[in-house]
């Protein structure tokens, strides 16, 4: 079920009344009917994965009892494995098994002994890598003793299927989500209010920004060699606006609306394109999936208390792991490997942390150097997504390679204008000018909206608000769009 369709505005509402209105007394029925309706939420696309979700569960579950009652270290360390490598093992399995066997095949191909083996139509499970990882935090944080294990099966099956941020996050840790299927909710009308300000601004990030700008992304990325050096820039741009309106669109909406059921997930982004550094890109991008990847494998691994060898090593490492959990192509390991090259001056320099406070923090304006230093990392970020979006590497290559011979060309320009005006007619350069403006204004709060909550008088507020709903329902797009971390 998509967040901007029919039936989750229908669904939503029903979910709430029951909630509230008729299971508010028991917190036992509550969590039964996040179960139940998160199982319904992912049904929608296809009911046979929902048997690959309750395994996961009850073998997490179970490993998680076993741990609590067991001391032996050797035991305790073959309960942990059995749990990382049967949940790893599935996501391999629907994630990476065709893309092994292809690259199995070419290598031997490669070397003049070609094999036939038969690939399988395998059907990726939507939002299994987030689930999983989910999942996974449960097992580690009780085999580190961080966390005591669930004895309650309905509040585990609700916090791993919890249906906000079920198929693309956050990625939540069981030492913050678990423990709050425990303790009793009560409604808080402004915190339900502002859940519906945050899910009002995801959905204009994604219906608006996302979906229009990725009309002629796809547009130029799908016709590259058409297009000139200055196009394919503006190519890239627009895919980066899309992919993320598209993601912190999503991780808005899931935010505001587990708010609505009393619930607080962790922030997933904190205005990214903001950064003046790689490092502080990935500190405010896909927020969740950099910490899991600190906590549960950078620091394990030594993190930076080595030398500067340990420190690049394991660098590299939890950057192409990024790249690859993003999917099974070699594109997505370029572009992780291409982040970690970004990072390592920094790293090698130890400017990594430069940038912990927001930028202009206590200003109105950034300073020229700011503004320098921001428009120099949205640079190199766009570069990276081209690999991203491009579909294979000879095809962002290519496209790299034209729009960096092609950039000063006068032609170009006038063709990119021409696309601008006629095709665009400024209304996108408009509409992410708006998205700036408004995220530049709430980037101190944890989401854009939060201080209109606290403008007065309220005509303000509603007449904001209705000219953003006026947006959405005048750029809407036809047809439902999916969202681009579906598939991740």
């Amino acid at each position: 079920m998509l967040f901007n369709s029919i039936d989750f505005a229908l669904f939503l509402p029903v979910v709430f009344a029951l909630y509230w209105f008729v299971f508010q007394r028991s917190l036992k029925a509550q969590n039964l009917l996040i179960v139940v309706a998160s199982y319904v939420f992912y049904g929608w696309w296809d009911w046979r994965f929902l048997s690959l979700i309750a395994f996961s569960t009850l073998l997490d579950f179970g490993i998680g009892l076993m741990l609590g009652r067991e001391e032996r270290a050797a035991r305790r360390k073959l309960l942990l494995a059995a749990s990382i490598i049967v949940n790893l093992g599935f996501l391999g399995f629907f994630k990476y098994y065709n893309f092994f066997l292809d690259n199995f095949i070419a290598a031997f191909t490669v070397m003049g002994m070609p094999i036939k083996v038969g690939m399988l139509h395998i059907v990726l499970p939507v939002g299994i890598s987030f689930y999983t990882f989910q999942t996974l935090s449960y097992s580690i944080d009780v085999y580190c003793r961080k966390l005591e294990p669930s004895k309650d099966p309905m509040a585990f099956a609700a916090f791993v299927c919890f249906f906000p941020q079920l198929v693309a996050g956050p990625i939540e840790r069981a030492t913050n989500l678990l423990p709050q299927f425990f303790r009793p909710r009560i409604f808080e009308r402004a915190k339900a209010v502002d859940g519906l300000r945050q899910m009002l601004w995801g959905m204009f990030k994604k219906v608006v920004i996302a979906d229009n700008c990725a009309e002629y992304a796809n547009l130029i990325f799908n016709n590259s060699s058409d297009y000139s050096g200055s196009t394919l820039a503006l190519g890239a741009v627009l895919f980066a606006f899309q992919i993320y309106g598209d993601f912190s669109g999503y991780s808005d909406i899931a935010i505001g609306c587990s708010r609505l059921f009393g619930f607080d997930l962790m922030r997933n982004f904190a205005f990214p394109y903001f950064s003046r550094d790689i490092a502080e890109f990935w500190r405010r991008w896909h927020i969740s999936l950099s910490t899991w990847f600190r906590d549960y494998l950078y620091i394990p691994l030594g993190g930076s208390r080595g030398g500067a060898r340990t420190k690049v090593r394991n660098t590299f490492i939890i950057f192409l792991v990024s790249g690859f959990w993003h999917g099974a192509n070699w594109t997505f390991i370029a572009w992780g490997l291409l982040h970690a090259l970004f990072f390592l001056p920094l790293l090698l320099a130890s400017r990594n942390r430069d940038n912990l406070t927001p930028v202009a923090l206590g200003r109105v304006m950034p300073s020229f150097g700011e503004l320098r230093r921001m428009l120099g990392t949205f640079a190199m970020v766009c570069v990276a997504w081209v690999f991203f979006r491009a579909e294979d590497l000879g095809h962002a290559t290519r496209y790299i390679a034209d729009m960096g011979t092609g950039l000063l060309a006068k032609a170009g320009y006038v063709e990119t204008y021409n696309l601008i005006y006629w095709d665009l007619g400024y209304s996108i350069p408009a509409l992410i000018a708006f998205l700036l403006v408004i995220e530049w204004k709430g980037r101190l709060d944890r989401h854009a909206l939060e201080f209109f909550g606290f403008l007065s008088p309220r005509v303000v507020r509603w007449a904001f608000y209705s000219f953003i709903i006026l947006l959405i329902g005048l750029f809407v797009p036809s047809g439902e769009s999916p969202f681009i971390y579906f598939q991740f």
